[in-house]
This record gives structure tokens, C-alpha cells and sequence, in this order.
């Protein structure tokens, strides 16, 4: 029995209980079951398209409701053979930590509201800029994820570089559409966000940047950004970021590094040394909800100079004049666009303390072996052709028979077809992607889950798929 919006500690355990044995044994079937299982709108208008009840309904109705109509109907991110856009498969204790966070009802927007989570905060920051090998002058804050990184990333570039008005920003045909989105939130209009065409390796040139920016400053404009990729969403490429950092140095151009999901790869030897540069950036983007497995959403945005950030966003407001508390205890709030925000410090905490990092660099470099060993696969296979090398956890690639016979516009079809297939008669999930106007199926190995029979079994039915098809 509920009493207004209260409820009973007895059916507080109970229900508690309940929703926790649905995500056990949730977890466990669902290697049996689809990474796929959306739903058409007209279906899904018809399930919930209702006015509120003006009378409580009992709970655990309520509950399988929710679970049948509402979350169900969905890609499965950690399930084992989701292998489309980049998934995210958290750990357990991730999961325990953002319930444990949304008990408490914390608010990580001060030092004054949540003095704990604030400090732990900065403890998980300092992992990050320890791993990125960012000076002790860096800091940051923890996001919803890269776009919001991304956002404030080019507020405080803005801002440092005096708030221009003819101001343009440069990134790659290969960068994230948060990026460009970002630009053009805070003001730079789109025909002066620069969208630099790649070479073959699908990097960024920097002698195609130092033409363009050398083009925009003779026309009066005024560079302020530049977003390098640290593991594009497309191939997994990452962009010289060197050679990047030498010339964007010197000309005082901010360098973003969108590092979404490529980034946390530096815990490993391998992924340190793809990622070389990085540590030159005055921005970089991560997202544990990624490659950190993570509970969404966990973004993370570290700056070389944390007073970039504050400069950028520390605004006096009356009504938050007590939240200034002492010396030294740092607003969080003060560093990025939200206020009001919840804790997203502790799941990646938690999860460092029960499972040790050396699980961690196992987890990320066993999905850097199973791309590489996907893309040997597909070099060998009569049928399939590799697009583009395995780079952290992504390999391209299609169905086109050695021969070269089959038309252009016939193997664009025919992989069309072949990823639909996948979606509704398969197990598995992919995504594709345009490769040179070449469409590319793409898998993104980067599942803690995922073990090498998933892949393997993944590219032997889109073999068969394939020779269906032609």
C-alpha cells in the first residue's frame, strides 16, 4: 500500500528486489536472444499513447509494463554480437553506482551540495589526466558524453581566443557530427566550419589545415579551433596528432582532440602508442560510457589549462552565493553548461575498485585484438573485402568478390541488403557507414562480452548472406 508519493520500506525492498532480478536474468539470456529488437512507431503509439491514471496502479504491473513495452523494443548496447555504431556494455557495479547515486538524489553542480561526490569527482579526472599524460595544471569535468565535451571544449576555446566575430573552426571529413554541431552552437557559422578532406589512410593532412587556416586568414577570418580525431566513429583512424599539435601550437590555435571512444584505449601499451600526441591537446573528449564500460551517460572532457575552463563558465549568480564555500573546494558547475547534474564519478570509481585496472587494460586490448583478427579474416576471405585496416576495435569492409566483376552500384545494393538482413533475421547488430561514396559495412569490437566466435560467426553469416545475394 502506497501512502501519497511514499511508499513503505517492506515493498521498497520488494520492488527493489524484483527490478534487480529482472536485470540478472536479463543479462544472463540475453546472448540467446537479438542485439536488435525495435519496433515500428504505429505499434509502439498503440501501447502508450494514454493519458496519465488518475489512480495508482500496482507496482509491479506497472514494472513489467515497462520492461515488455517500453525497454525491450531496442538495440541491445552490451549485448555480445552488437557490433553497430560504437556499443556500450557496463559492468555491474556501474550499474549498482548510478542506483546508489539516484537514491541518494545527489546534485554534483557544487562543492557546497555534494562535497563528497565533488571530491571524487577529482579524484577520477586525475585518472584520466594521469593516463592522457596531461600536466598537473590540467582538469576538467565529468559530461552526458562528447557532445557536450565537445561544446564546452569550443566555448573556452572561444573564449581564449577573445571571442571573435569572423571566427572559423577545422575538423575532418571523418569527425563526429558533434563537432560540427558544437561550432555552430556557440556561433560560428556553418560555412565557416571547415570540413578538411582526408587523405587515403582517412586522416587529417596537416599541410590540407595550415592551406586552409593560411586561406581563411588572408580573408580576414580567425581561426580558433581545430578538432582532431583520436579514433574517427568511421574507420577507428587517428589523426597525426603530432604533427597536428606542432603546427597548431605556434599559431595559437586551440587543439580539441575528440577522443569519444578511441581515447581510453591509452590504459594499454598499444592503444598509448596510436595515440601518441594526444598529450599536446588543450582539449580532449572521452566517453566511458564507451570503452570504459560505463552505464550511459558518462562523458568526460579534460583541458590542459582547467582556468580555460572556469573563465569560460564561472558566472556569479545571487541565489548561489552560499555554494562558494571556503577556499579551494571548486563548482563543478563552474567548468561546463550544466548545473544541476548528476554524480557520474562514482560508477567509474566503483568499478575501478572491485574489478582493478589491469582488468580494465585487459578488456579494451582484447578488443583491439579481435578487430585485427576480424580484418585477417576478411583479407582472407574469397568474398569480402577489407576497407580499411582494424583500428582500435573498428574494421570496414563489404561483401565484393574478388573477381571485380560485380558492379559499383550492384555491391552498394547488395550490402544495403545484407544489413537489413542482418537487422531482422540475425542475431547480430552492425552498422555501416560511406567510405569514399563506397557504402561499408562496419564492426565495432569493443565488448567486454564479446568473445571471438561472436565475430567469427557474425562474418561467416554475412559471407553467406553474401553469396546469396550475388
Amino acid at each position: 500500500m502506497t501512502h501519497g508519493l511514499r511508499m513503505p520500506p517492506a515493498l521498497m525492498r520488494e520492488l527493489a528486489g524484483y527490478v534487480t532480478e529482472i536485470l540478472v536474468e536479463w543479462k544472463q539470456r540475453l546472448p540467446d536472444e537479438s542485439a536488435w529488437d525495435g519496433e515500428f512507431k504505429q505499434e509502439l503509439r498503440a501501447r502508450l499513447m494514454e493519458a496519465p491514471p488518475e489512480s495508482g496502479r500496482a507496482p509491479r504491473e506497472v514494472i513489467d509494463r515497462a520492461v515488455r513495452d517500453v525497454l525491450s523494443p531496442a538495440m541491445r548496447h552490451e549485448h555480445p554480437r552488437a557490433f553497430g555504431f560504437v556499443p556500450s556494455a557496463p559492468t555491474w557495479p556501474g550499474v549498482l553506482a548510478d542506483y546508489l547515486v539516484t537514491g541518494f538524489n545527489i546534485n554534483a553542480a557544487t562543492w557546497l551540495s555534494a562535497s563528497g561526490p565533488s571530491q571524487l569527482e577529482a579524484v577520477v579526472l586525475d585518472w584520466f589526466r594521469r593516463w592522457l599524460r596531461f600536466p598537473e595544471t590540467a582538469g576538467g569535468v565529468l559530461t552526458s558524453g562528447g557532445s557536450a565535451a565537445a561544446l564546452d571544449a569550443l566555448v573556452a576555446a572561444r573564449e581564449a581566443a577573445g571571442n571573435p566575430e569572423r571566427a572559423t573552426v577545422y575538423m575532418s571529413d571523418q569527425g563526429h557530427s558533434a563537432q560540427a554541431r558544437a561550432a555552430r552552437i556557440i556561433g560560428i557559422r556553418p560555412d565557416r566550419v571547415r570540413v578538411l578532406s582526408t587523405g587515403p589512410d582517412f586522416r587529417l593532412d596537416p599541410d590540407t589545415l595550415a592551406a586552409a587556416v593560411e586561406t581563411d586568414r588572408a580573408a580576414g577570418c580567425m581561426p580558433i579551433a581545430v578538432c582532431a580525431d583520436a579514433g574517427s566513429t568511421s574507420t577507428g583512424a587517428v589523426d597525426p596528432l603530432l604533427q597536428i599539435a606542432d603546427y597548431c601550437a605556434p599559431q595559437g590555435i586551440w587543439l580539441h582532440v575528440d577522443a569519444a571512444y578511441g581515447g581510453s584505449a591509452v590504459i594499454t601499451e598499444a592503444g598509448a602508442r596510436l595515440l601518441r600526441g594526444i598529450e599536446r591537446a588543450d582539449s580532449i573528449g572521452i566517453d566511458p560510457h564507451k570503452w570504459m564500460f560505463q552505464p550511459y551517460d558518462t562523458g568526460c572532457l579534460l583541458v590542459r589549462d582547467i582556468t580555460t575552463l572556469e573563465r569560460a563558465f564561472a558566472i556569479h549568480h545571487d541565489v548561489l552565493q552560499d555554494s562558494v564555500w571556503g577556499a579551494n573546494h571548486p563548482n563543478q558547475a563552474d567548468r561546463g553548461l550544466q548545473l544541476s547534474r548528476r554524480d557520474r564519478a562514482l560508477k567509474i570509481w566503483m568499478s575501478v575498485q572491485i574489478f582493478g585496472m589491469a582488468a580494465f587494460r585487459d578488456a579494451v586490448a582484447q578488443g583491439i585484438e579481435r578487430a585485427e583478427r576480424a580484418a585477417q579474416y576478411v583479407a582472407d576471405s574469397a568474398i569480402l573485402e577489407l576497407m580499411t585496416p582494424a583500428s582500435l576495435g573498428i574494421v570496414c569492409f563489404r561483401v565484393n568478390p574478388r573477381d571485380g566483376a560485380t558492379p559499383e552500384a550492384t555491391l552498394h545494393q547488395i550490402n544495403k541488403t545484407i544489413l537489413a538482413r542482418v537487422f531482422w533475421e540475425e542475431r547480430a547488430f552492425l552498422s555501416s557507414t560511406l567510405l569514399r561514396r563506397r557504402f561499408a559495412l562496419r564492426l565495432c569490437v569493443i565488448n567486454h562480452t564479446t568473445t571471438w566466435d561472436d565475430v567469427h560467426e557474425t562474418l561467416e553469416t554475412i559471407e553467406r548472406l553474401g553469396r546469396e545475394a550475388l
